[in-house]
C-alpha cells in the first residue's frame, strides 16, 4: 500500500503522459507556450504501463486518471489504456482532456477499456473560449463532449474555471446547459499553478461565490459529508435532483485531510502532492534495471514523506517550481 505518516492511503493514480497542449489557456501557461520536455526525458509508452501496472498490481492503486498538458497528444494513448484496462485487478480508467480530438477518439478509447472521461470547459461563448485559451477551437470541444457522451463515456464530467470578469457570469449558464445535456458540471477554484506566475488571490472566484452565483437561479442541496469521502468536489443536489453540481475548493476549503491521490509526472517523477515542492525519480530506477520490488520501494518511501496539507489556503503560498502541465492535474 502507499500510505503516509497521517494515515491517509493513496488509491488514486493521476499519470500525466505529456507536459504538451494544443490551447493556451491563460491560467495555465503563456501564449508562446513553454520550454517542452525533450523526448528522451519522457516516459516511453511501455515504461508507463509498467509503472502503473506496479501501482496496481503492487501499490493497492484502484483508480488510473490519465492527464496532461493534453493526454490525446500521446500518440501511444489508445495502446496505454488498452494495456491498463488489461492489469489485474482491473483499475477504473479516466481521462482528463480539454476534448479536442475526442470526437474522432471516444469510441477507439471506449473499446480499448477507458471508463470515463473530464473534459475542460470554461464558457459557452466561442468569444470568450478564444478570450480564455486563445484559440478557437470552442466547436471541437462541444463535439468531443457529444461523442463521449454517445460512446457510454460516462458520466461525462464537465470542468470550469471561474475568472473574475471573464466567465464568472456564466456560472448559472453552465449549470443549465450542462443539466440539459446530461453532464456533471464541476467547478474548480483557480489555483496557483500558471508558469507565468500571474496567479492573485484576490481575483480569484472562491467557491462560496460560485455557490451564491447559482443560487440565483438553482436550489442547492448539500449531499450528505459521507457520500463525498475521498472526492475532491463537494456536492449539491440541484432543485431536488437527481441533477448534481459539485465545486472543488482547493484554496478555499483544501480537503488535504482526505487525499488519497499520488502523481506520476510526464518525465518519470513521483509527486505526493500537486503541490509537492521534491519529486522521486522512478525513471532513473526504471532504465537503470531496477526490479519492481525497488521501484516498488522507492514510491512508497515518496508517500511516507507526504505533508499534512498543501499549504494553498496560506496567503504566502508558492507556486510549484514545474508548471501544471508537467506534473498533470
Amino acid at each position: 500500500m502507499l500510505l503516509d505518516t497521517f494515515g491517509r492511503q493513496a488509491v488514486d493514480l493521476r499519470v500525466s503522459l505529456t507536459d504538451r497542449c494544443n490551447l493556451r489557456c491563460t491560467y495555465c501557461m503563456p501564449e508562446e507556450g513553454l520550454q517542452w520536455l525533450a523526448k528522451p526525458d519522457l516516459l516511453t509508452d511501455e515504461e508507463i504501463i509498467r509503472l502503473v501496472g506496479i501501482a496496481v498490481r503492487d501499490l493497492g492503486v484502484r483508480e488510473v486518471r490519465f492527464t496532461g498538458g493534453e493526454p490525446m497528444l500521446r500518440p501511444g494513448l489508445v495502446g496505454i489504456v488498452e494495456a491498463c484496462a488489461a492489469l489485474e485487478p482491473r483499475p477504473e480508467l479516466s481521462l482528463t482532456t480539454n476534448g479536442i480530438g475526442l470526437a474522432r477518439t471516444a469510441d477507439t478509447l471506449k473499446r480499448a477499456g477507458l471508463d470515463r472521461v473530464n473534459v475542460s470547459l470554461d464558457t459557452l461563448d466561442e468569444d470568450v473560449f478564444h478570450t480564455l485559451t486563445r484559440r478557437r477551437r470552442h466547436h471541437d470541444v462541444l463535439a468531443g463532449l457529444a461523442a463521449a457522451e454517445a460512446a457510454g463515456l460516462s458520466p461525462v464530467k464537465l470542468n470550469a474555471v471561474l475568472m473574475r470578469g471573464v466567465n464568472d457570469h456564466e456560472a448559472a449558464d453552465l449549470l443549465a446547459w450542462c443539466i440539459e445535456h446530461g453532464y456533471e458540471l464541476r467547478f474548480i477554484e483557480q489555483m496557483p499553478l500558471d508558469a507565468q506566475h500571474g496567479w492573485d488571490r484576490s481575483q480569484m472566484v472562491t467557491a462560496e461565490e460560485i455557490l451564491d452565483l447559482l443560487r440565483t437561479r438553482f436550489a442547492l442541496t448539500p449531499e450528505p459529508a459521507a457520500a463525498r469521502a475521498a472526492a475532491p468536489a463537494e456536492r449539491w443536489l440541484v432543485d431536488g435532483g437527481p441533477a448534481r453540481v459539485g465545486v472543488i475548493a482547493s484554496v478555499t476549503r483544501p480537503f488535504c485531510r482526505a487525499c488519497d491521490r499520488t502523481r506520476l509526472t510526464a518525465d518519470g517523477q513521483v509527486r505526493n502532492c500537486l503541490f509537492a515542492t521534491g519529486e522521486t525519480d522512478l525513471r532513473e530506477a526504471l532504465r537503470s534495471g531496477a526490479p519492481d520490488e525497488r521501484i516498488g520501494a522507492l514510491w512508497r518511501a515518496a508517500m511516507w514523506g507526504k505533508k499534512a496539507g498543501a499549504g494553498i489556503d496560506d496567503p504566502e503560498f508558492l507556486q510549484p517550481d514545474r508548471p501544471m502541465s508537467a506534473i498533470g492535474g
